[in-house]
This record gives structure tokens, C-alpha cells and sequence, in this order.
């Protein structure tokens, strides 16, 4: 089993296509990576070997059975491969069928490692959406696998850059249908799972900031009147659940105020609104996590680079703070 003190993670390679054997390489050739944690990466041999010839790091990589006993030598990045890609040849730089079905196999891998107890947290490389839809597949990305997969009735994404951190209440909706979605009832949802959430990681009261959908908030319903008819008394409903929230706050001025220490974490109504300010403030160190699964899951918050992937340039920061990250909250230390 793994150990209390370091966690073994699964680190999936995303598509292999893209430039995820590369950052996986380059942020398990620090050593702060075995230091913290056992990671085993859930792929095949063959792109993790790119990967290392890519990134030119001075590391080994050899296939594994099973992930327990994985992780342990730093010098060498352990690979449990899952049964029928072994010795395909995944081709570079573009889009593949091939590609997509190997890194949606990865992903229920690792998820099954973790759901099984065979590991305390999974680690993600970038897949591509539309590899995943050449290759059959009906899960538009992790967190539909994740839904899935684990039953849940609500999985979300938040968004991570040092401080600031964005927990979306939908992300693959239509900006019209992302308005929509943004009803009393979801807000209450979303707000209660973050508080729950939050808790779990260590705050005793999470600081929730609620962020308006209009522009200045709807100035009292002269410009929209969602702040009026659904975010306010989703606030209102929360607050009554003693849960320390506050909105809606002008998106203008709710990250800022994030960024200053005001608040823990900001609830976003949509993609955009989450995705923007987190990129603008830190996009290398921006790290994805989902909530409303019962395992945890960090990401790196890029995509697949086609354009770059082989030229051994992609940088892993992304990579290696999702690595942090998943180690604090296996561990129980509250993320800084």
C-alpha cells in the first residue's frame, strides 16, 4: 500500500501525440518529485521514452506490472502500461485516433488505481478533445470520465495560480448556456461543495466570494437582473447554512481582491470568467483540480502543443506544481 509520508501517484501521460511525455520527463527529473511523492506513470514505454530523449533528463524509464513497489528510484521513471499499447508507434505533433484512445484508456486506469486504493491521488498530462472524439469516445474530457466514472451528480473544476483560485460553476457550456445554468439552486450547489471541499483541505472557515454575472454587478438590475432574481439569494441561502460567503462581487474587482488575501476562493459563473483572470495572474503555475470526486485529481492547466510537442521545449511548471499540489492534499497539508 502506499505510504502515509509519500503518497504514490498516478500520473497519467495525456495524449501522446502531444507534448505530455515531455512535461511529465522534465518534472520528475527534479528531485523535489521523488521527495515529495512515489509517482508511477500510467501510459507505455515507448512516448515515455521520447519524452526523456526529447527533454534530453538524465533519467531511465522502465515498464511495470503494478503500481505497488513503483516510485521508489529517482533515476528511473516506473511505467505501468496498460495492456494493448505497448508497442504502438503514436505518431507526433498531430491529431490520432490511436492517440486519443491510448490517453482516454490512461485516464480510467488511473482512475480505477485510485478508486481501488492502489494510489492516494492522480496526476493529469493534457489530452485533446477532438483526438478523444476520433477515437470514439463520448467523454468530452477528464472531468466527463471523472462524472462517470464515479457516479457523481456534480463534478467541478478549480482552477489554481498561488493564491488565487477559481472554482467553476460550469465550464464546457455556451457562454448562453453557461447564464443559464447560473440559477439559485446551481450556485447553492457549487458553494456548498466548495465550502464542504475547502474544509476537508484544512479551512476551518473558507472565505467564499461569489462573483456577478453582469458587468458592475447588474447595477440593481439596469443592466441584468440574475444578481437580483438567483446569485444574491443563493448567497443569502448559503450565509444561512453558516457558510462564510459573500456576492455577488463585480468581476472586475472579485480576483484582485482574490489576489489579495480577501477571499479563499472565488465561484465563477462560466469558463471564461475562472479561466482569464487565472492565466493573466500565473498561466505557467496554473494548476486544474476537480471537486465532487471521491479521489483527488490535479491536472496541468495546459493543452496538448501539437506545434511544439517532440522539440523537447514545452516547459513543466504546470506539471510540477499539479505534482505538488496533489501531494499536499494526499498528505493533508492545506494547500498555501
Amino acid at each position: 500500500m502506499p505510504e502515509p509520508d509519500r503518497p504514490l501517484l498516478a500520473i497519467t501521460l495525456g495524449d501522446p501525440s502531444g507534448i505530455g511525455p515531455e512535461v511529465v520527463a522534465r518534472a520528475l527529473a527534479e528531485p523535489a518529485a521523488y521527495e515529495m511523492a512515489r509517482p508511477v506513470v500510467i501510459g507505455a514505454l515507448g512516448p515515455m521514452l521520447r519524452g526523456i530523449k526529447d527533454t534530453g533528463v538524465e533519467l531511465k524509464a522502465r515498464a511495470v506490472n503494478s503500481a505497488e513497489g513503483a516510485g521508489e528510484d529517482p533515476n528511473v521513471i516506473d511505467v505501468l502500461n496498460v495492456d494493448g499499447f505497448e508497442d504502438v508507434e503514436f505518431p507526433l505533433g498531430e491529431l490520432s485516433a490511436v492517440s486519443g484512445k491510448a490517453a482516454h484508456a490512461w485516464i480510467e486506469r488511473a482512475v480505477r488505481l485510485c478508486q481501488d486504493g492502489g494510489a492516494d491521488a492522480m496526476v493529469t498530462a493534457p489530452v485533446n478533445k477532438e483526438a478523444l472524439n476520433l477515437a470514439g469516445s463520448t467523454d468530452m474530457g477528464h472531468q466527463e470520465v471523472f462524472k462517470r466514472m464515479s457516479g457523481s451528480d456534480y463534478v467541478a473544476t478549480m482552477l489554481v495560480s498561488g493564491t488565487l483560485r477559481c472554482m467553476h460553476l460550469s465550464t464546457h457550456r455556451s457562454l448562453k448556456r453557461a447564464a443559464e445554468y447560473a440559477t439559485r439552486e446551481n450556485i447553492l450547489m457549487a458553494t456548498k461543495l466548495t465550502d464542504e471541499t475547502f474544509k476537508s483541505w484544512g479551512f476551518e472557515n473558507p472565505r467564499i466570494a461569489i462573483a456577478a454575472l453582469n458587468p458592475h454587478g447588474g447595477e440593481n438590475g439596469m443592466i441584468g437582473d440574475e444578481e437580483i432574481t438567483d446569485i444574491r439569494p443563493a448567497v443569502e441561502d448559503a450565509q444561512a447554512l453558516g457558510i462564510n460567503a459573500s456576492g455577488p462581487i463585480p468581476a472586475d474587482s472579485v480576483f484582485n481582491q482574490a489576489i489579495d488575501g480577501r477571499w479563499d476562493v472565488v465561484v465563477v459563473l462560466y469558463h471564461d470568467q475562472g479561466h482569464i483572470p487565472i492565466k493573466v495572474h500565473g498561466f505557467e503555475e496554473s494548476v486544474s483540480v476537480n471537486l465532487g470526486i471521491p479521489w483527488i485529481r490535479t491536472s496541468v492547466d495546459h493543452g496538448t502543443a501539437f506545434d511544439i510537442a517532440g522539440k523537447g521545449i514545452a516547459q513543466a511548471v504546470s506539471m510540477r506544481e499539479a505534482i505538488k499540489l496533489a501531494t499536499q492534499l494526499a498528505t493533508g497539508v492545506r494547500p498555501s
